[in-house]
């Protein structure tokens, strides 16, 4: 819900409204005439916490007191996100077992930080006529990573490449 949305006092224009008192007691269903005056009666705000409820439920609060609430609720709920990033490690069929240990050890760093990892081998000229004796590349990728990390979405040829993903191991 963003805050700054919120229907507070005089905005609101419905006919009649639920309303729930400052202790979170249920006071029924009222014209906003009403529940304004009982709002300004108790020094306080009208504020519209459910607009699409039928009728459309409004609380009587400290409206400044509330926005600093929710706007700490919305801090906590994005602290607890984890974002998972997909890293894309490009290999060419005819890599070095040196390079493609090099590529394997970056995979590692980036599935031990929890992030997918997406190979893409990348297919060029004259190597397309040999893409199905590439795919055992991928498939020994994935076996060095066999310990920490599953196939997600198994080698699958897309144009001129072929991808796999890969991800950490629960």
């Amino acid at each position: 819900m963003i805050i700054s949305e919120l229907m507070i006092n005089e905005q609101i224009r419905d006919k009649e409204i639920r309303l729930i008192g400052e202790d979170g007691q249920q006071l029924g269903i009222m014209s906003s005439r009403d529940a304004q005056k009982l709002a300004d009666e108790a020094g306080l705000d009208l504020v519209k916490i459910a607009p699409t409820a039928k009728p459309p439920v409004c609380k009587i609060v400290d409206y400044g007191k509330y926005r600093y609430e929710q706007a700490r609720k919305e801090k906590e709920a994005k602290k607890k996100q984890k974002t998972i990033e997909i890293k894309e490690i490009r290999l060419s069929p005819n890599i070095d077992t040196n390079d493609l240990n090099t590529k394997i050890n970056a995979a590692k760093k980036f599935i031990s930080k929890g992030d997918k990892v997406k190979i893409t081998l990348r297919f060029r000229g004259r190597e397309m006529a040999h893409m199905n004796s590439s795919k055992h590349i991928l498939d020994d990728f994935a076996q060095a990573l066999v310990d920490i990390a599953t196939v997600e979405k198994p080698a699958k040829v897309e144009g001129r490449s072929m991808t796999m993903v890969l991800t950490e191991k629960k």
